[in-house]
């Protein structure tokens, strides 16, 4: 609240302030109901701009049906999707998954957005368990879609600094 513009009428604080959280809260809400354990929200300004992302690591999600091998459950994750890659982290196998979305003013999804998820699987886990990291990206037509590439490679700069840590 402490960086809205000059000017902004004191009258309309309390109901920007009850804006601001009422989307903080449903962010929260769409992180936990996808299993979420960790969510990360840029909340500081970059050269006087909010940058419209958001960084969420899963729990560990089990094994969909038996004793899979994580290899086949990627194999699986990458057929289904547009674009697909497979990556290593830590010395992991995993995939990575763009998805382009469109916006869905039915659901409440006022403009597009591009998701990037990694998914790993845990070494060693039994039964297997594999994590998500998913970074997603506001798009609109007034934004150079070079900026949201660059978003996107610097999610996937951070996905290179993973390290299993074992306690």
């Amino acid at each position: 609240m402490s960086q809205l513009p000059a000017g902004f009428p004191k009258d309309d604080i309390p109901k920007a302030r009850l804006q601001l959280t009422k989307e903080l809260k449903q962010t929260v809400r769409q992180a936990r109901n996808s299993d979420g354990l960790t969510l990360y929200l840029p909340v500081e300004r970059m050269h006087g701009m909010l940058i419209p992302a958001s960084f969420v690591a899963s729990e560990p999600l089990g094994a969909p049906a038996g004793n899979i091998e994580p290899e086949a459950v990627l194999i699986d994750l990458a057929r289904d999707a547009e674009e697909a890659s497979a990556r290593e982290l830590d010395g992991t196998a995993a995939v990575r998954i763009l998805q382009k979305l469109p916006a869905d003013p039915d659901k409440g999804v006022e403009v597009p957005s591009w998701r990037v998820q990694y998914t790993v699987p845990i070494t060693h886990s039994v039964p297997a368990q594999w994590l998500t990291f998913s970074f997603s990206t506001l798009t609109t037509p007034d934004m150079d879609i070079e900026f949201t590439e660059t978003l996107v490679e610097l999610f996937d700069a951070v996905m290179t600094t993973f390290r299993w840590s074992y306690a």
